[in-house]
């Protein structure tokens, strides 16, 4: 596929995120449409549910969106196995338990500190089990079932650390490790807002200029030695990128899976397998596919809300199963 008719996509699929946006940002218990706010004055009611409650909402979940989507193209890229994803592998449950134990343990910190604290300590867990899960796919010599046991092995003793802790919480804690657990825009506010987007933008622009690189990682180590990429750097620049993504959108929102599984593997069948050009639409169709999951998670149980998580394990669950069944008949063939 040339350039030219990749480019139309993306620009199709930038049109189409921002009507999911101006879409998502209407629908809710309380409807509300674009007539409505002109006609109404700013310090309206319906003004203020739209600027503080569902803006920042749908922005967040574009970010959030963006993130995980990528953080999965590139793990399935460093990785070279289409079955990589940050939530299989316990990247996102290590990222987990590190927001659980910030919670539990109390501390004493200054205002601008706690509010970052959450993004620093699921960096660090998330940081963390990748380099666990890459040091022992290296182990592996690239055995996909060694590898899936490893992220169930260590999702299970994230998971059992985790409850613990839930165990160990008050009321208030167990409340927010349950809302975790189960993944959920329903915190989103503009400070949170503000520091994810400190730290997605600027890490989805690093990542999408080593997307050459990544391509001459499917060659093989040795073989992308020898076209001039420093493997052994490259695959540290991506695994704390990637890292960083994955740990940002678990500070805020939780456990969200199967987006980085699915939409990777979407974006292969429609752009192809160049970095260059899978990695912004895996940014785009992962905003689209978070703002459509979270839409439908705010309007299908009205006035309660369904964690976002839950649907976007529902749609990931038999795509995850597809693809197991998939390559074990080109195998058998």
């Amino acid at each position: 596929m040339t350039n030219v008719p990749l480019m139309r996509w993306l620009f199709v699929m930038a049109i189409s995120m921002v009507i999911c946006m101006l879409m998502a940002a209407n629908f809710g218990a309380m409807p509300l449409s674009m007539r409505t706010l002109f006609h109404a004055p700013l310090s309206d009611m319906a003004w203020q549910i739209w600027l503080n409650i569902r803006l920042p909402r749908v922005l967040l979940a574009v970010l959030l969106g963006m993130a995980l989507a990528v953080s999965g193209a590139v793990m399935q890229g460093l990785f070279r196995n289409p079955l990589a994803d940050p939530g299989l592998l316990g990247i996102s449950s290590g990222a987990g338990l590190a927001v659980a134990l910030s919670i539990i343990i109390p501390m004493s910190l200054p205002p601008l500190l706690a509010l970052w604290l959450p993004s620093i300590a699921a960096f660090i867990g998330s940081l963390i089990v990748t380099l666990l899960i890459f040091s022992f796919s290296r182990l592996a010599l690239g055995n996909l079932s060694r590898l899936l046991l490893i992220g169930i092995a260590i999702n299970a003793l994230c998971g059992a650390a985790v409850g613990v802790l839930s165990w160990l919480s008050s009321d208030q804690q167990l409340r927010q490790l349950a809302l975790w657990g189960m993944g959920s825009l329903s915190a989103a506010q503009w400070p949170s807002l503000a520091v994810c987007a400190v730290l997605i933008l600027p890490t989805l622009i690093v990542i999408q200029t080593r997307a050459r690189r990544l391509n001459l990682l499917q060659l093989g180590e040795e073989d992308a030695h020898y076209m001039g990429i420093d493997v052994k750097r490259t695959q540290r620049e991506l695994l704390v990128l990637s890292a960083l993504l994955v740990g940002t959108a678990v500070s805020v929102s939780g456990i969200i899976g199967f987006v980085g599984l699915v939409v990777p593997h979407v974006m292969r069948f429609c752009v192809g397998s160049d970095h260059r050009w899978m990695l912004p639409g895996s940014a785009l169709a992962g905003a689209i596919l978070l703002l459509l999951a979270d839409t439908l998670a705010r309007t299908v149980v009205i006035p309660a809300e369904m964690p976002v998580g839950l649907l976007t394990s529902l749609l990931g669950g038999p795509w995850f199963l597809w693809l197991i069944l998939r390559q074990q008949r080109g195998i058998n063939e």
